[in-house]
């Protein structure tokens, strides 16, 4: 990902705060030099020296896991909110643009286990429904759904390179970023909003 200067994201705990509120992202392989996509919920685990893994899983119906097993140069690609910036914001003329948070990742990856699988399960479902207690975890599955994770295949990247940009209008001048975000609440379409919050949040 082509990240310029002012644009460039370092800050490791921003990074992985990041993923885990965007967590619905994007694996990337490639089979016989055909790339192969499918947009998953995934989660980031982080052990003790600090190395990084990204699980997830898809359809067993989805051809792309034969790929995962062995795969170099999995891409895993995370979006934010995006906008679009009209020019005529700025106090001199220039182009019209677009603001937008993006994460990418690369590693290896292998398949999970089924008892793997499991695992990274409940802890997904965990994320998303353990507010509630009765929310659909896994404890309060019927074995008969529990068992449709024989439709699925996990999958396990160990993350080698972390690339993250946020284009949030860093390069302009006071008087211009004030008024993009002053714009963006009064289009108000779409993410408008987000990037809004995000601008002051970065800014500040």
């Amino acid at each position: 990902m082509y990240i310029p200067k002012h644009f460039k994201v370092d800050d490791i705990d921003e990074i992985k705060n990041f993923i885990n509120q965007n967590g619905f992202g994007t694996i990337i392989t490639v089979k016989d030099g055909k790339p192969q996509a499918t947009h998953t919920p995934m989660i980031l685990e982080e052990d003790a020296a600090g190395e990084w893994t990204i699980t997830g899983h898809i359809s067993k119906g989805n051809d792309q896991w034969k790929s995962f097993d062995g795969h170099e140069n999995t891409l895993l690609m995370f979006q934010g909110p995006h906008a679009y910036i009209s020019s005529t914001w700025y106090e001199d003329e220039n182009v019209p643009t677009w603001n937008y948070q993006s994460v990418h990742l690369y590693g290896h990856c292998r398949q999970m286990t089924e008892t793997e699988m499991e695992t990274d399960l409940i802890k997904l479902l965990d994320k998303y429904e353990g507010h509630d207690s009765d929310g659909a975890t896994w404890d309060n599955l019927s074995e008969t759904t529990r068992k449709q994770i024989k439709g699925i295949v996990g999958f396990k990247v160990k993350v080698e390179e972390v690339q993250a940009a946020y284009k949030m209008s860093q390069n302009r001048n006071e008087d211009d970023y004030q008024n993009i975000v002053h714009e963006l609440n009064e289009r108000d379409e779409l993410m408008d909003e987000e990037i809004s919050r995000e601008m002051k949040r970065i800014r500040r």
